[in-house]
């Protein structure tokens, strides 16, 4: 019965990613929406990484899952900086 649900549910996050990567090379889409999208899709790595971990009965794959996240959330700081900015690093000497 676990494996059923385990199964649904990566079922169900493989439709989130397909859905988000439509999403990301739609026309339409925004750069915003594109940074919010990619950050999604990291979230959504780290739940499938995390069933992947119940169901296989372990705890190797921990430091993997804080590892995504830790570069998720890096990357939607830099990705956001640099929509607001243009640069990702403000110097002293491009302030001036």
């Amino acid at each position: 019965m676990m494996d059923i649900v385990l199964l649904a549910c990566m079922f169900g996050l493989s439709a989130s990613i397909a859905a988000a990567l439509y999403r990301i090379f739609h026309r339409e889409s925004t750069v915003a929406d594109r940074v919010l999208l990619l950050d999604s899709l990291s979230f959504i790595l780290i739940g499938i990484v995390a069933i992947l971990s119940i169901w296989l009965d372990t705890t190797a794959f921990f430091e993997s899952i804080v590892l995504i996240g830790i570069l998720a959330f890096a990357s939607t700081i830099a990705l956001s900086r640099f929509i607001e900015r243009g640069v990702v690093i403000v110097r002293d000497r491009d302030r001036r």
